[in-house]
């Protein structure tokens, strides 16, 4: 049997490399198996591949982005929201790591939920999560880009003591300008952007050993006790107390909430089926400790006086805190790094979001997917209009940030409830009709966890949408405290099931279904023909 399989393999290996020196014969072979031939080059390490999304999550950046949402609930909010809420997003990472080292495409998600959904859901499903995965990346690169307009336009308020006000205009300006930078850099660095990735990982890790060692020095003679730092609540919403301890999550969960670049990645990674595992589980580790660290340190140096830090005349409370520990010039120095680090941001989730928008492209599920879907071999084998697509409909949605503050915040939650549904219905997909089509690749977390840990990773996620769709500050919103994320991604996902029953039932069909059956195992061939899909032999 092993003489008669081998040729076929060969075979089946050498006609799926579309382009010499794009990939090795093994890493095209497992894409093949997807349906796919190679087209991206495959130049990124499993380092660099973590390095994507440690970058993207930019930890010590988003945390100042996002301290408004655990500043409220104090000190012991904002440590042990961190804690819990990172434990519990590390599972869900090791439920997408158990998809991703089984099959590593760039339109994993969207793949992964037609592959194991029923007849009847695969194709709705499929086309609602790649459109909710599409629009919650270029949400994110929104949300870091917005971010970096704040920072950036709050060392200007910190130069001028406070005595100035950027108008809603100038903070678009500035957004605008950051995107078409990150547009230019994504094209023509795409040769050395694996090697990039490196360079951002050690800028971030310059920050937060800055802030680190900053803070509790310049903070020496007012530090805060251990029981303030673990123990102290406080409630400056006007929900109740424990509820406002649980909107504290939404730092971490918007924080770490990248990790799904490494799949996006996945066709241009080297032996990508261990390296996409590692990377979602290193990127959210790492955050998780070093996220714990940088809040303690925090909590340790903040002002009691959490009103006055919230309410900063600089606009951002992490300015506040840095300014009260080391003063002006301080920091306006480590702002600076700061708004550094998150436009490095910008660049890696960028490339990410391009991945995912053209492999859907590839599939014709995207309005002009005909114009979006070719790859520039000029630029490197990068999907160029891809790029240039996400970054026209970023600079759309920063609109939003003319309305009001209030409307720009749901640019953040828009990235945090497009992409949990994208991440959870896979997830769902494979434990309620498909487990018996599941073959684990490398990484596996096991016949006897891999399911509980679905079930803890789905339940996390369902309430991660909920917590980011309530009011930050309390019931009974006012038009400028309301939380526009219900209404945003209810018309992202309610037009995208319009537009599927209106017009795509008709011609989408999902990603291409070609499977090699020798790879297969019997029980998983009789459960695929059971669903009434053809598996289709790859090669001559």
């Amino acid at each position: 049997m092993a003489s008669s399989k081998a040729p076929d393999i060969e075979d089946r290996k050498a006609s799926i490399v579309s382009a010499s020196g794009l990939a090795s014969e093994d890493d095209a072979a497992v894409l093949a198996k997807l349906g796919y031939k190679q087209e991206l080059r495959r130049n990124f390490t499993m380092m660099e591949i973590f390095g994507i999304a440690f970058s993207i999550m930019g930890l010590l950046p988003s945390i100042a982005s996002t301290l408004a949402y655990s500043i409220p609930a104090g000190p012991a909010g904002m440590v042990w929201g961190w804690f819990l809420a990172s434990g519990f997003i590390f599972i869900v990472g090791l439920a997408m790591a158990d998809l991703g080292s089984s099959m590593p495409t760039s339109g994993g998600l969207y793949w992964w939920t037609h592959f194991f959904s029923s007849p009847a859901t695969r194709n709705p499903l499929s086309f609602l999560v790649g459109y909710s995965n599409t629009l919650g990346l270029v949400g994110g690169l929104c949300s870091i880009d917005y971010g970096f307009s704040l920072m950036f336009l709050s060392v200007i308020v910190i130069a001028r003591d406070g005595n100035w006000t950027p108008s809603n205009g100038v903070i678009y300006a500035t957004f605008l300008g950051c995107v078409l930078c990150h547009g230019i850099l994504a094209s023509i660095m795409s040769k050395i952007m694996g090697k990039l990735q490196t360079v951002f990982v050690v800028m971030n890790f310059i920050l937060i050993a800055a802030t680190v060692i900053a803070l509790p020095i310049g903070a020496k003679n007012r530090r805060n006790d251990g029981h303030y730092i673990f123990a102290q609540t406080e409630n400056l919403t006007t929900w109740p107390t424990g509820w406002a301890f649980m909107l504290s999550w939404l730092s971490p969960i918007w924080t770490i909430g990248a990790f799904d670049s490494c799949v996006h990645m996945s066709e241009e990674c080297v032996n990508a089926a261990n390296a996409v595992p590692a990377g979602i589980l290193m990127s959210i580790g790492s955050c998780w400790l070093f996220g714990l660290i940088i809040m303690i340190v925090l909590a340790a140096t903040i002002s009691p006086d959490l009103e006055s830090v919230t309410g900063s005349k600089f606009g951002q409370p992490m300015a506040q805190i840095y300014y009260d520990a080391v003063g002006k010039s301080g920091t306006m120095g480590l702002m600076s790094l700061l708004f550094v680090v998150q436009f490095l941001m910008g660049i890696s989730i960028l490339v990410a979001a391009s991945r995912q928008t053209w492999a859907f492209s590839r599939d014709g599920a995207l309005p002009f997917s005909s114009f979006f879907r070719p790859i520039s071999q000029r630029f490197g084998y990068i999907p160029l209009r891809a790029i240039w697509g996400c970054v026209f409909l970023a600079a759309v949605l920063g609109l939003l940030s003319l309305i009001a503050p209030a409307a720009a915040q749901a640019l953040f939650s828009l990235a945090v409830a497009g992409n949990n549904l994208a991440w959870g219905t896979p997830i769902f997909a494979r434990v309620v009709w498909g487990q018996r089509k599941f073959k684990p690749g490398p990484f596996y977390t096991g016949d006897r966890f891999s399911v509980p840990i679905a079930w803890i990773a789905i339940a996390f996620l369902v309430f991660g949408i909920v917590l980011s769709m309530f009011p930050v500050e309390g019931p009974n919103p006012t038009p400028q405290s309301m939380n526009y994320t219900v209404v945003i991604n209810m018309a992202v996902w309610g037009g995208s099931m319009s537009y599927y029953y209106l017009n795509a039932r008709k011609w989408f069909t999902g990603p291409k279904m070609t499977i090699a059956a020798d790879d297969l195992t019997e029980e998983q061939q009789v459960a695929i023909r059971e669903e009434g899909l053809d598996i289709q032999k790859i090669g001559p």
